[in-house]
C-alpha cells in the first residue's frame, strides 16, 4: 500500500484525460463476459499481502533506505525511521501461520533485490536461504506463493547507476529475475513484476531520484523490464501465471492504462487490481487523499465492483486478480468506526455479485497481515493483526475482527446469501464518471460461491 500524497500528484497528471475517456454508458453486467478468460485457473484464490520493505526489517542499502535514513534524520516525525519493521525477517513462521489459520491459499511477498544482490553480481545466500525457508513454509501451509519482484525498491547500486532511467538495469534485473525464477517457479507459484509501475515513477519523484519531466522514458524502460520478466519467467514455467498491478484510482484509471497496462498487454496473464477507494456525489470524502488521511475516507467498498468493471472491460481477454485491498486506520482507531471485518465482508459481497455478473475475477488479497511501514509513516494501520512498532518493543501481533472474518469467508466461499452490507451503495458513484452514475450495480441478485 503507497497512498500519500504522490497519489494527488498521479490524479493531477491525468485526470483531464480520464474525464474525457470516460463513456457515459455500458453493458449491462450480466452480458460483461462472452468467453471464458479463466481456463488455467483451477480455484479461487485467497490470500493476503507484504512487501519485504515494509515488513522483513534488517534492511540492506536501497534507493527506499536511502532516503528515509536521510528524511528521517531532518524530521523524525514527518518521516519514520524504518527500524526493524514488523521484523518479518524473523516471524514470519508466525505471520504465515495465522494466514493458514485465516484459511488462505495465497500469500505475496516481495523479494527484496538489494538482500539478494546486495552488490552486483554477489549473490548473498544467507538471505537466499531466509526465502528459501519462507517459500517452503508456505508450502507446508498449503500456501501457494505470488512474488513480487519489485514493489518500488531496489539495490544501493542500482540507484548509484541511474536506477531504471538507466538501460544497463534492465540487464541487472534480468539477471535477478532469472535467478528467482530458475529457483522458485513451478508448483504454481505466481509472479507480479513491478509493482503499481504509475505509482512507482510517483515514489521515485517524491524521493528524488527522477523528475516528473522523465515519465515517458522511466515508463518506456519499466515496460521493457516487465516484458523482460514475462519471457524469463516463462522460460523456465509456461504455466505460471504473470501480471502487474495497479492502483485504481477513481476518475483517472482509463488514461492510467495507457501508461502501463496498454503498452504491455500482450505479456499479462491476469490483470491485478489494488483497490481502496472511490467517490460519489453522496460521498466526496476523497479529497483526504489530498493530505494523505485515508482513514477519514468513508469507505465505499462497493468500488471494488467498479475496478472489476473496468479492467474487464478494457482487458476483455483478461482475468483479473485483485492484489490488493483494505481499509486503514490512524493508529488503531477511524473516526466512523469501520472495521476490518466491515470492509471484508461488504468488499467481498461485491466480489461475489460480479462474478455472479459475469466478470472473471480470479483471487483477492487483502493488504496487509499486519501493519507495517506505509513509505514514510507507521500511523496508517491496514493490518488484519495490529502491530504496535512505535510503542511496542515486542512487535505482538494482535487481531482485530478482520482474522474472525477472513476465516469464515474462506471456509463459505464468501458471505452469506442474506449478508446485510455494512455501508450501503452510495447514491451516484462516480468511479469511472457518469457511466457508473448512470448504470450502478445492483445489490440484490444472485452471488457467485467463490470456491
Amino acid at each position: 500500500m503507497k497512498l500519500r500524497s504522490l497519489s494527488t500528484k498521479l490524479v493531477a497528471a491525468v485526470a483531464t484525460v480520464a474525464m474525457l475517456a470516460a463513456p457515459l454508458a455500458t453493458a449491462a453486467p450480466a452480458e460483461a463476459a462472452q468467453k471464458d478468460v479463466t481456463k488455467g485457473w483451477d480455484k479461487f484464490y485467497w490470500g493476503s499481502a507484504t512487501a519485504g520493505f515494509q515488513v522483513e526489517g534488517s534492511n540492506y542499502d536501497s534507493n527506499w533506505l536511502r532516503y528515509v535514513n536521510r528524511a528521517s534524520k531532518k524530521d523524525p516525525k514527518k518521516v519514520n525511521p524504518v527500524k526493524n519493521a514488523t521484523d518479518f525477517r524473523h516471524r514470519y513462521k508466525e505471520d504465515l501461520g495465522n494466514a493458514a489459520w485465516m484459511g488462505l491459499n495465497t500469500f505475496r511477498i516481495s523479494m527484496e533485490w538489494s538482500r539478494i544482490e546486495p552488490k552486483k553480481g554477489q549473490w548473498n545466500w544467507k538471505e537466499i536461504h531466509y526465502y528459501d525457508n519462507v517459500i517452503t513454509t508456505m508450502r507446508k501451509h498449503g500456501i501457494t506463493p505470488m512474488i513480487t519482484t519489485v514493489h518500488y525498491v531496489y539495490p544501493g547500486w542500482v540507484q548509484d547507476q541511474g536506477g531504471f532511467m538507466n538501460k544497463k538495469t534492465l540487464q541487472d534485473y534480468k539477471r535477478f529475475v532469472d535467478f528467482l525464477a530458475k529457483r522458485y517457479s513451478g508448483n504454481g507459484t505466481m509472479w507480479i513484476t513491478f509493482n503499481e509501475p504509475l505509482v512507482f515513477f510517483g515514489h521515485e519523484v517524491e524521493i528524488g531520484n527522477i523528475t516528473n519531466a522523465d515519465m515517458v522514458p522511466f515508463m518506456k524502460n519499466v515496460q521493457a523490464a516487465h516484458k523482460i520478466a514475462y519471457y524469463t519467467i516463462k522460460k523456465y514455467d509456461k504455466r505460471a501465471h504473470i501480471g502487474s498491478n495497479e492502483a485504481y484510482l477513481p476518475l483517472v484509471t482509463s488514461a492510467a492504462d495507457q501508461f502501463f497496462f496498454k503498452p504491455v498487454e500482450k505479456e499479462l496473464d491476469f490483470v491485478g487490481i489494488d483497490y481502496y477507494y472511490t467517490v460519489a456525489l453522496s460521498n466526496l470524502s476523497a479529497i483526504y487523499g489530498a493530505t494523505s488521511e485515508f482513514d477519514k475516507i468513508d469507505p465505499q467498498p462497493e468500488g471494488i465492483y467498479f475496478a472489476i468493471q473496468h479492467f474487464s472491460d478494457a482487458f476483455p481477454d483478461k482475468p483479473v486478480y485483485i492484489v490488493e485491498n483494505g481499509i486503514p486506520s490512524y493508529n488503531g482507531h477511524r473516526p466512523d468506526g469501520f472495521t476490518k471485518g466491515n470492509w471484508l465482508n461488504d468488499t467481498v459481497f461485491w466480489i461475489q455479485r460480479a462474478v455472479a455478473d459475469g466478470y472473471p475475477v480470479v483471487g483477492y488479497n487483502y493488504w496487509s497481515i499486519t501493519d507495517n511501514y506505509e513509505w514514510g509513516q507507521y500511523d496508517s494501520r491496514f493490518g488484519l493483526y495490529t502491530v504496535d512498532v512505535l510503542k511496542d518493543p515486542t512487535l505482538k501481533r494482535k487481531p482485530t475482527d478482520g482474522p474472525a472474518a477472513f476465516r469464515q469467508i474462506t471456509k463459505n466461499g464468501g458471505v452469506p446469501q442474506n449478508y446485510k452490507l455494512k455501508s450501503p451503495l452510495r447514491f451516484c458513484p462516480l468511479s469511472e464518471g457518469l457511466r457508473s452514475c448512470v448504470n450502478p450495480p445492483q445489490v440484490y441478485g444472485p452471488r457467485a460461491i467463490l470456491k
